[in-house]
């Protein structure tokens, strides 16, 4: 990996090429994006069908889209029982995670009978995208219908592509399954998106679409919302990691190369006060690197948007995480929990040498659907939140508002509103002054 100064100039740059990423900078897939989407809304199934035959090989018919009970029975028998286990326990993490996210309707009442209020209510029908491309993803099974499930949506539709045979992975299935998906449906891409959106003959129309995939998956999304609620627009995966002379080598090429085989876009950067620390990982890098499955793909990604920066001071180093924003932070030093509480801006913060990224992505319990491309400094990981809706409660008896109906009317007055002035002083035009 390449070791280079953390100056203004240099922080930008790096900066610079992994917000260059995002899927907003992908202007030409766009145009292929929206003749599939304006296809599906126009012809449905048959669309969706034309689309899996052309980019999965797949001949599907309507009547075969929908995974039957039949085949994730088959699943369970193609899926080594430890692993099944393994996605049981890790199914309890999660859920016990997202459970703590739960919130309540509330009510308050005054003397005068003002009722205020919130009402959480969740959403009926979500629609999931679960990955099927480069590699299948059974945690994202769990991270996205979970917290759907947890929230109470009455509904959770999946998506995901299938092989030219329309096999679905049977890993994918079983947790699937495990995690309450409502439907599974074998299409992908752009078509299972719109799919999602619009709704067709097969496939109904949700509320709300979430789970990541590749670029034409993100820019569909985009370009769906407002007549479905996302997520997000999910960029490439990234790692930033924060480390200093105490932290072990290996550990740290080690999780910096856990990102790095995603795919070639993927983003792993390590910050660092220590030169010697910087060299001695850059070495791990490429020793790891050559005994690796993916190396390919981590040589492509590590030689476009892998970076060492060696920073001068903590608060440097500090200060550029803070301006990346980073989608996976882990905090190796000295007093992490201290450097922790000065972090800002990042999807999910790891702390110590022993809380590798991995971990959050299989195992802990929180949500490994982070923000990305810079985004988490205002987006946050998808949560209980992302599938409830809130309704403002309000009750005023007469009495509570003959108290301050001038105050209103002069309020809507001032804006020359004078219908919405006069709907507050109808009530009590034959009052007396």
């Amino acid at each position: 990996m390449r070791i280079i100064e953390l100056n203004e100039e240099n922080r930008k740059s790096v900066q610079d090429s992994i917000l260059h990423r995002s899927p907003t900078q992908f202007g030409p897939q766009e145009a292929v994006v929206r003749e599939i989407i304006e296809q599906v809304q126009e012809r449905g199934d048959a669309a969706v069908l034309e689309y899996t035959a052309k980019f999965d090989k797949a001949e599907l018919t309507p009547e075969t889209m929908e995974v039957t009970k039949a085949e994730i029975e088959a699943a369970y028998e193609e899926v080594d029982p430890s692993l099944v286990d393994v996605i049981r326990k890790a199914l309890v993490n999660i859920r016990d995670f997202h459970t703590k996210q739960k919130q309540n309707s509330w009510i308050t009442t005054q003397e005068n009978g003002i009722i205020l209020g919130q009402k959480v209510t969740p959403m009926q029908r979500v629609g999931v995208y679960v990955p099927g491309g480069k590699a299948a993803y059974p945690s994202s099974v769990l991270m996205n219908v979970v917290p759907a499930k947890t929230a109470g949506v009455d509904e959770v539709i999946m998506t995901t592509p299938c092989s030219s045979e329309g096999k679905v992975n049977p890993a994918v299935l079983v947790a699937a399954n495990e995690a309450g998906a409502d439907h599974i449906f074998r299409v992908g891409g752009a078509q299972a998106v719109a799919a999602m959106a619009f709704g067709t003959e097969t496939i109904p129309k949700t509320d709300k679409i979430v789970g990541p995939g590749n670029i034409f998956v993100a820019l569909a999304k985009k370009a769906v919302y407002g007549n479905v609620s996302i997520d997000s627009i999910a960029g490439p995966s990234e790692i930033l990691i924060l480390a200093d002379e105490t932290a072990n080598p290996r550990y740290v090429a080690a999780d910096l190369l856990s990102q790095a085989e995603h795919d070639e876009m993927a983003s792993s950067c390590l910050i660092t006060t220590s030169r010697k620390l910087a060299e001695e990982v850059s070495r791990e890098v490429e020793a790891f690197t050559e005994v690796l499955s993916r190396k390919e793909i981590i040589r492509k990604s590590l030689d476009n948007f892998g970076n060492i920066l060696v920073a001068e001071s903590e608060e440097d180093a500090i200060e550029a995480a803070n301006l990346f924003a980073s989608e996976h932070l882990e905090i190796i030093m000295k007093d992490s929990f201290e450097v922790m509480t000065r972090i800002r801006n990042a999807g999910a913060i790891f702390i110590g040498e022993y809380s590798s990224e991995p971990l959050g992505d299989y195992f802990a319990g929180p949500n490994h659907i982070l923000p990305t491309s810079g985004t988490a400094r205002f987006f946050s990981p998808l949560s209980v939140d992302d599938f409830v809706k809130k309704s403002s409660i309000i009750h005023y008896s007469r009495e509570a508002l003959k108290a301050v109906h001038k105050d209103i009317e002069q309020f809507a007055k001032c804006e020359q509103l004078t219908a919405h002035a006069n709907s507050i002083a109808v009530r009590f035009e034959n009052d007396p002054e």
